[in-house]
């Protein structure tokens, strides 16, 4: 082939820790398919891909993709799936998958892995670059000096959005941001300046303490409107590993300064910045200049490159000078310890005498490893080799914090509180499977600590893993679980819990007959949810008590889904209730309320969307008290409309008309938004076209999906008829299709074919994605809406404030983010109070007057402007 690049593959357990062998590993591409099986050492046979010619990805003005895309399943008996899609190749390059292999437990056996899916690479799609630099920095509250993180936290949004935070290596980190931002290809000393900038920004914000000086328990955002790209699990390029693993702990600083730099950045073509050029970066380096002096040439001659010792979690430091064959002394004495350590996991690597002295079987050692994890296998122990060893050294001793996919979710753990009994062989109860519990889930995590059988026995078994984790944890070793071991526990399962995203995650001990709060609470809501959809399942009180009627629909729940009927909620039903909530709520619900302003009174007879919207409150309304009736969602106010109001307005107190008023329109449209705030995740789950066109008489999944879909776009366009929501393809949804086709230009067949489905849930999306309502609404802009902002206005002259408070909150370090969601709440208030005070207005009110509205856009303004988007 005249253009290929590399696909490696090497499976590992979690963080690195140990091989994985034994692992089937199919890689599909353009016309293709292979199959590769993983050695001993985790490792399998390169594949070579045929991808575009190199100088596509040298030429800024190319407009074609300059690499090739492949996919990845990584399965093994007894691990979880592992699918990776949109993996890019380069010509000339190569990439590495490196799919972490963690074990199933019984529990969630039958629970699917979602696949990674990496985007088009950010150079290609315009939407890479960094948040602009702060005009003012933070007073660091904790560090005085600069340390290289062994950990970084990332938010997977922007500041205040709901998105879970995630927690990777630094030098894992670095080399996915260097592959999300430039491309492989470039010279050298062009990536190494660019990933320079990189570990410079990461460095300036964990410096400054950025984040959490604003509240926030993370360290950056992966938002390239605030900080840097980052895309959770994707692959990366080796070269961008090995510079990293050589440059990780230097920064850039001003000359005279201690801090890092925060090393602004853009690629220089869709979007211009004052700091750094990405492909201005190529021209230079193809000029000859080096990472340095192309760093001075944007940031200015003051700039210097400093390399630190101070590395977290390192036990020592490099000692200066490369170990080889004939080498003596301490240090050597330190590596063949870490080896000995790491061969117990890599077995392949074998022992050493340690005693100081580099001999042949040392640089036989060091070689394996070398080559185990993409290095120049040189037998000489240099500084990557140095710090690469330590890294795997600290990954197989101390596996404590880690990351996951998971969902976030506004619900709540087991408190971990201690109720005062210690716990010893013979014990038994749910303080004893509570135990048990969270020591299973640190055994799939660290190979020290074996897993048990939750039963709620406090046997032999038991024992040893309490004693497994107390040697780990430093604790005495006694197999006793009394207050400190008890509360070592809960904060190690916590900890994993907050890395892997999952608050709502099962709370740990089944819930039975007699169980009760919230977490029943919250099984109760999906079961009524789950009903509005399967008929054929139970009603539930949702009261916060486990009764005969809460195990009743459980049982039939659980035979309709398949599980063992049981009534008790373990962790497979638990997971699978959510599941299919989450599946019917983005189904009935945009991936956002629309919040409205009150669109007038409305009553039998009123007709159209300010309905439509009344009944999305009720209808959610309806599925958590049972005193609401259910109502169609179809923009008409008739009856059945109106005696779901009445009934709001008994169960909220109001006076009861039927007619929906102000006081009304205030009253169910908050609670409805509190209620759909505190449930779990709402976001919009996609199904991919079934492969064969729907028509009259389709049912499944698949029609309910394309259902909501032309509900969201006859929710916005009036000529787009309102199919029912149901899982059935009638001839109202081939009537709704076929206004559809009409407004998108399509042959009006009335059938959901390939080129259909594709336009339609397209632009259903992007509704979903507070887009404004073609109908009624006028394009959002920058001049002033001719209103008054206050708490609770919506709409998108409110999501122009919100971007502009959190541009202002970018620059400075004493101004808080806001959530980006089109509603001006209490925090927006707060947020616009500080811009009058500083702009001198009165009075000081929160409410967004004209000249507050031209204040804060003065505010915000950067010399990037404040209107960068994703």
């Amino acid at each position: 082939m005249k253009n290929t690049g590399t696909l490696r593959i090497q499976t590992f357990a979690a963080r690195q820790s140990a091989p994985v062998e034994g692992v089937t590993v199919a890689v599909q591409g353009d016309g293709f398919t292979l199959h590769r099986i993983t050695d001993a050492t985790g490792s399998a046979a390169d594949i070579p891909v045929e991808a575009p010619a190199c100088t596509l990805s040298l030429d800024e003005d190319n407009t074609t993709r300059p690499y090739a895309i492949v996919s990845l399943t990584a399965a093994k008996p007894g691990y979880r799936t592992v699918r990776i899609e949109g993996i890019q190749i380069f010509a000339g390059q190569v990439t590495l998958a490196q799919p972490q292999m963690l074990p199933v437990t019984e529990e969630d056996r039958d629970i699917p892995d979602a696949p990674i899916v990496i985007p088009p690479h950010a150079l290609f799609a315009g939407s890479g670059g960094s948040g602009p630099q702060p005009r003012e920095n933070c007073t660091p509250r904790v560090l005085d000096q600069v340390v290289i993180p062994k950990n970084i936290t990332v938010h997977l949004g922007k500041p205040a959005a709901s998105a879970r935070n995630v927690t990777v290596s630094f030098r894992d980190y670095i080399a996915n941001v260097a592959s999300s931002e430039v491309y492989p290809t470039w010279p050298e000393q062009a990536l190494r300046a660019n990933i320079h900038c990189q570990i410079s920004l990461a460095l300036n914000r964990i410096y400054t303490e950025w984040y959490p000086s604003k509240g926030y328990t993370f360290n950056i955002t992966n938002s390239t409107s605030y900080d840097q790209y980052y895309v959770h699990g994707r692959t990366v390029f080796e070269v961008m590993v090995r510079i990293t693993d050589d440059i990780f702990n230097t920064y850039l600083r001003k000359r005279g300064t201690v801090n890092p730099y925060y090393s602004e950045y853009c690629d220089g073509k869709s979007v211009t910045c004052p700091g750094l050029k990405q492909w201005g970066t190529v021209t230079l380096a193809n000029n000859g200049r080096s990472a340095l002096q192309i760093l001075r040439y944007y940031y200015g001659s003051s700039i210097e490159i400093v390399r630190t010792k101070n590395i977290r979690s390192i036990p020592q430091s490099y000692p200066g000078t490369p170990l080889r064959q004939g080498s003596r002394g301490t240090a050597v004495f330190t590596l063949q310890r870490q080896l000995n350590r790491i061969a117990k996991d890599y077995p392949f690597l074998g022992k050493l005498t340690v005693d100081g002295v580099f001999g042949s079987r040392m640089a036989a050692t060091v070689r394996a490893f070398q080559k185990q994890f993409n290095l120049t296998a040189d037998g000489v122990v240099g500084r990557q080799t140095w710090y690469k060893i330590s890294y795997i050294y600290v990954s197989v001793k101390d596996l404590a914090e880690l990351t996951s996919e998971g969902e976030t979710s506004t619900g709540t753990l087991s408190n971990g509180t201690w109720n005062g009994t210690v716990l010893s062989t013979g014990a038994s109860g749910s303080a004893v499977e509570q135990v048990q519990f969270w020591l299973n889930t640190l055994a799939q995590y660290d190979s020290a600590i074996p897993s048990v059988k939750v039963d709620g026995v406090f046997g032999t078994a038991t024992a040893n893993a309490v004693r497994a984790f107390q040697r780990k944890y430093g604790l005495t070793v006694d197999g006793i679980v009394g207050q400190t071991t008890w509360k070592e526990l809960y904060d190690e399962f916590l900890s994993i819990q907050s890395d892997n995203g999952t608050p709502n995650a099962y709370p740990g001990t089944p819930l039975r007959e007699g169980s009760s709060g919230q977490n029943v609470r919250l099984v109760q809501f999906w079961l009524k949810i789950a009903r509005t959809v399967y008929t054929s399942l139970e009603s539930v009180t949702v009261d916060g008590k486990f009764g005969a009627g809460t195990a009743a629909a459980v049982r039939r729940f659980q035979r309709y889904f398949g599980l063992t009927a049981d009534g008790v909620v373990g962790r497979t039903t638990w997971q699978k209730l959510y599941e299919v909530y989450n599946d019917i709520a983005n189904r009935l619900l945009s991936s956002s309320l629309r919040p409205g302003e009150y669109p007038g009174v409305l009553r039998s007879g009123s007709t159209g969307t300010p309905v439509r919207e009344l009944q999305f409150y009720l209808y959610l309304m309806s599925a958590y008290e049972s005193s609401i009736p259910p109502v169609s969602i179809d923009g008409k106010f008739g009856a059945d409309t109106e005696r779901a109001v009445r009934a709001y307005q008994r169960f909220a107190g109001l006076t009861v008309d039927g007619v929906v008023g102000r006081t009304t329109w205030n009253s169910l449209y908050g609670r409805a938004s509190q209620l759909r705030s505190s449930g779990p995740v709402v976001t919009l789950k996609r199904l991919p076209y079934p492969g064969t066109p729907l028509t009259v008489g389709s049912s499944g999944k698949a029609v309910l999906y394309y259902n909501l879909l032309l509900l969201r776009i006859a929710y916005y366009f009036s000529s787009v008829e309102a199919p029912p929501l149901a899982d059935r393809y009638t001839e109202e949804t081939a009537t709704a299709t076929r206004s559809a086709q009409q407004l998108l230009g399509l042959e009006q067949t009335g059938i959901a074919d390939a080129d259909t489905w594709t336009a339609v849930e397209a632009l259903s999306l992007q509704l979903a994605a507070h887009a404004p309502n073609p109908d009624r609404d006028t394009p959002p802009g920058t001049a002033y809406p001719g209103r008054a902002i206050a708490e609770g206005s919506a709409g998108q002259e409110v999501g122009q404030v919100e971007r502009w408070l959190n541009r202002r909150a970018q620059l400075s370090c004493g101004e808080g983010y806001v959530a980006d969601n089109n509603r001006f709440g209490a925090s927006d208030a707060a947020a616009v109070r500080a811009v009058q005070q500083q702009a001198g207005l009165q009075p000081v009110n929160g409410i967004v007057y004209r000249e507050t509205w031209h204040a804060l856009q003065a505010q915000c303004t950067d010399p990037c402007g404040c209107e960068k988007e994703e």
